[in-house]
């Protein structure tokens, strides 16, 4: 580590060899990583969020909707899984998002007993607005690293979580 800078964690898993030679302390150095910069990205989150008055769960499923593409519209099982919630939870947080006018429930065009959430176009510019301001604050998290080591950082979390997300 001679020349390189030093953080925080660093510190922390000297203490630990210092005070427990025996184990293998070496996850620490990734992973009490990821969950400051996962602190990090919380806050960067919230304040984008809150820039547009949202709560991350709304944010959430507005862009579910989004990403759905034209006519911005899934079902409500769809959202569900998209959102990984419940069905309960779906529907009080559709139930809160249409009473904000930022969706609205519609009949299955091809199935009348069927029922879709729709994003309109309040719901639209917000979540629009609200992903560019989160893009530039994670931006401004990632200034450290050029494009390169960036990509590489993704595809090295890429791996390390696709057997959780299997």
């Amino acid at each position: 580590m001679s020349g390189a800078r030093h953080d925080e964690v660093d510190r922390l898993v000297s203490a630990w060899h210092r005070e427990r030679p025996d184990l293998d302390i070496s996850p620490l150095a990734v992973l009490s990583r990821v969950t400051r910069l996962a602190r990090h990205l919380d806050l960067a989150r919230r304040a984008a969020f809150n820039e547009h008055q949202l709560e991350p769960w709304e944010f959430d499923v507005l862009a579910a909707l989004r990403r759905a593409g034209d006519p911005y519209a899934l079902s409500p099982g769809q959202l569900g899984a998209e959102a990984m919630v419940t069905s309960g939870t779906v529907t009080n947080r559709v139930d809160r998002l249409e009473a904000r006018g930022f969706v609205r429930r519609e009949r299955e065009p091809n199935d009348r007993r069927g029922v879709r959430v729709v994003l309109t176009t309040a719901g639209q510019k917000t979540v629009d607005g609200a992903l560019t301001d989160l893009l530039d604050r994670e931006r401004d998290l990632l200034v450290g690293l050029s494009a390169d080591e960036q990509q590489q950082l993704a595809d090295l979390l890429r791996s390390l979580s696709y057997e959780f997300d299997a």
